[in-house]
């Protein structure tokens, strides 16, 4: 709390949390209880660890984390989770290239991931190397996120409004999908992630997506297990 102010004041200058209750006894959750910045509340989230201000919704991974949600799909799944979702959200990684050491994966296996889910899932990544990074980042992007509000910074780029047209312009991130063919995937599937989890015959049924588009959508979106090298 911030001493010496009332509690309606107080509230103005620090901001509501939700912790989920599976975040609730980790080193994150146990710094945001002691800032005076946060109003920390803990319950279960259906998406996400961290939802920031009701506009904010964080999904927080070690690095390790990272690599096990790679090698047993979670990563994709949860990406188009949060890609769909009517707030912002944003994937922090949490850690030091220390943290890769002897984990099994090639590197590019791992940045490939991490492509697919910015490039193609359009989720932002934020970096930190400690928990104590983790809640600033998170302090930072909910001053912003109120500046932003005001006007006071500037609105440049595209953001879909709306959930149907966000996945529209997900589907056309991928090779040989314009806005037609994003329509009638969206149309014969009904979401993102049905359409991902379609095997190629599947989405060769849709007007207009042969063999070489369905080839190239299911490669883009599959985790690269074969590329993955253990090592000595």
């Amino acid at each position: 709390m911030v001493a010496g102010l009332p509690d309606e004041q107080r509230r103005s200058r620090t901001f509501p949390i939700h912790v989920d209750d599976r975040e609730s006894r980790g080193p994150v959750a146990e710094l945001l209880a002691q800032s005076p910045d946060f109003q920390v509340t803990v319950r279960r989230l259906k998406l996400g660890d961290y939802l920031v201000d009701g506009r904010f919704l964080f999904e927080r991974k070690t690095l390790t984390d990272l690599v096990a949600a790679i090698i047993d799909g979670r990563l994709f799944q949860q990406a188009l989770k949060l890609s769909e979702t009517k707030l912002q959200p944003a994937l922090i990684l949490e850690g030091t290239a220390q943290d890769f050491a002897g984990c099994g994966m090639r590197w590019e296996a791992i940045q490939g991931a991490l492509v697919t889910v910015s490039l193609f899932c359009g989720v932002p990544l934020l970096r930190a190397r400690t928990p104590g990074e983790t809640v600033r980042t998170m302090l930072y992007a909910a001053r912003q996120g109120r500046t932003f509000v005001t006007g006071a910074l500037p609105r440049h780029g595209y953001r879909p409004r709306g959930k149907r047209a966000r996945q529209l312009f997900i589907l056309q991130g991928f090779p040989g999908i314009g806005p037609a063919k994003a329509r009638r995937l969206l149309e014969r599937f009904g979401s993102v992630a049905a359409i991902v989890n379609a095997r190629s015959e599947e989405l060769q049924s849709v007007a207009g997506i042969g063999n070489r588009i369905a080839e190239k959508l299911r490669w883009s979106v599959e985790e690269p297990h074969r590329e993955y090298r253990l090592r000595d």
